[in-house]
C-alpha cells in the first residue's frame, strides 16, 4: 500500500498556487518557451490523467507505457484547457483528478501493483530524463516529490511581485 499523503499535499499546494495567481492583481507574462497559469494546469490535468491511465492499467494486468511526450504537446495542452471551460473550472479538474488518483493509488493497489515496471520515457524542457521501466510506485512518488513542486515553483513565478 501506497501512502498518499505528500501526493494529496503537492496537488493541495499546487491549487492553491493557482488561485493566488489568478487572484493576483497583476502577474507577469511567461518568457519564451514559458508556459502561463492555464497551460501549466492543462498541462498537470494530462499528467495527472495518464497517470491514472497507467495505474488502471497495471490494476487491470493490461500492458502499459508512461510516456509524458502528449502533456507537453502545445494544441493538447490547449485542448485540456478548452474542455475545462475557465481557470476554475481547470483548478477543479485537476483538484479532482489528484482526489481520483490519491483514493486508487493508495487503498486500491497492492505493493505487486505498486512494484510493477512501467516502461516510461519522461522528458522535460526537450531534454531527455528517463527511458526505463520505472515501478509504478516510483512515478506516484515522483509526481509528489518533483513534478507537482516544481509546477508549484513555475505558477508562483508567475507573480508580478514588486
Amino acid at each position: 500500500m501506497l501512502d498518499t499523503t505528500a501526493l494529496r499535499e503537492a496537488y493541495r499546494v499546487l491549487i492553491e498556487a493557482a488561485a493566488t495567481v489568478a487572484e493576483a492583481e497583476t502577474t507577469r507574462d511567461p518568457g519564451p518557451g514559458e508556459w502561463n497559469a492555464d497551460q501549466v494546469l492543462g498541462h498537470v490535468s494530462l499528467v495527472t490523467a495518464m497517470t491514472l491511465a497507467a495505474a488502471s492499467a497495471v490494476a487491470a494486468g493490461a500492458p502499459t507505457t508512461y510516456d509524458n511526450r502528449l502533456a507537453q504537446d502545445s494544441w493538447t495542452i490547449g485542448r485540456a484547457v478548452e474542455l475545462a471551460g475557465d481557470g476554475a473550472g481547470l483548478r477543479e479538474r485537476v483538484r479532482r483528478q489528484g482526489e481520483a488518483l490519491c483514493e486508487f493509488s493508495g487503498p486500491a493497489l497492492s505493493d505487486a501493483e505498486l512494484d510493477t515496471l512501467v516502461p516510461t520515457r519522461l522528458i522535460s524542457a526537450g531534454t531527455l530524463l528517463v527511458d526505463q521501466p520505472l515501478p509504478l510506485r516510483d512515478l506516484l512518488t515522483g509526481l509528489a516529490a518533483t513534478e507537482l513542486p516544481g509546477h508549484t515553483e513555475q505558477l508562483l513565478a508567475l507573480l508580478d511581485i514588486r
